[in-house]
């Protein structure tokens, strides 16, 4: 069973944080969810990572931990806030980081802020169905102009909901939002349990933190940041039929990064952690092995052949 426990940020914050594996692995993975989801979304990473160190928390505003305020509800503040968990719970040695979609951009933003800290720590990347160009390759699998109407309604939306205070959706309002749910989160297959993970997490998710954060990850740009990492090995997973940060956005990724292995799932969508468990749980596998290799022999080159698009 995983160890839990509360951290209390600087700005008074409390972040929910679960901790499993042995305190003496060579390796710690640090795992972040995506906007509006929680920590559950990496149940089969956690399960299978035996001989890690695997740390995964609520973001603020999402699952157990506390609400945010308006003015925190930024990509920026997540990077913060994943500086201060590494300081409370990984003090020392090296360490993966794992985002999907949002967790992916709180990476970057961390980057960011904190370049030689981030150098002297991070071992290894996997980057699952995110960007690091904001909303520019978002299309929800619609034509443009479309598109273009569907975001404009999403981003009033988001201001109404970003006002209206830390309280969660009601849960008879959760099954409406179910088909919605599906077609913008999933691809063509995907057990029922997958759906229904995603679906709690959504109805714990503040109504704050689902409007408040909206403006950030749109705009975000940090693909200069990435380019700037050099040799970090790194993975970028993505679905072919992800709605929200399709291929374009994995692709801008790997380019920035010049030790990237890229993959695309056929068929799947934006939750590849619970549409394609088995094949995500294998690639975060070896770039935990690559970084525990090279936390003995110092910093290798290359991830090795693992990716063939499933």
């Amino acid at each position: 069973m995983p160890e839990r426990s509360e951290v209390t940020l600087p700005d008074g914050v409390r972040l929910f944080v679960e901790v499993s594996g042995p305190a003496e692995a060579p390796v710690t993975v640090v795992l972040l969810h995506g906007w509006c989801l929680d920590r559950r979304t990496w149940r089969h990473q956690v399960a299978a990572l035996e001989n890690a160190r695997v740390i995964t928390y609520d973001a603020r505003g999402h699952g157990r931990s506390g609400s945010t305020r308006l003015k925190s509800a930024t990509l920026a503040q997540l990077g913060e806030d994943l500086a201060e968990v590494l300081r409370q719970y990984a003090p020392e040695g090296p360490v993966v980081l794992a985002g999907h979609s949002m967790g992916g951009m709180t990476i970057m933003e961390y980057a960011e802020t904190y370049p030689a800290e981030f150098a002297e720590r991070v071992a290894g990347l996997l980057f699952v169905s995110t960007t690091a160009e904001g909303h520019t390759h978002t299309r929800y699998g619609l034509p443009a102009q479309l598109a273009t109407l569907m975001r404009t309604g999403e981003m009033i939306g988001a201001g109404v909901l970003a006002r209206s205070g830390p309280w969660r959706p009601h849960r008879a309002v959760l099954p409406a939002l179910r088909p919605a749910v599906r077609w913008l989160l999933f691809g063509a297959e995907y057990a029922d349990d997958a759906l229904e993970i995603t679906m709690k997490a959504v109805g714990r998710a503040g109504l704050r933190s689902i409007g408040g954060f909206r403006p950030s990850i749109g705009t975000q740009h940090r693909l200069e940041t990435l380019a700037a990492l050099g040799d970090v090995p790194a993975a970028v997973l993505v679905g072919d039929r992800d709605r929200l940060t399709p291929p374009p956005c994995a692709e801008s990724i790997a380019e920035a990064l010049p030790q990237t292995e890229l993959t695309v799932f056929r068929g799947a969508g934006h939750m590849l952690m619970l549409e394609r468990p088995w094949e995500v749980s294998t690639v975060l596998g070896a770039i935990v092995e690559q970084a525990a290799g090279s936390s003995r022999r110092g910093r290798s080159h290359r991830l090795g052949d693992y990716g063939q698009a499933a």
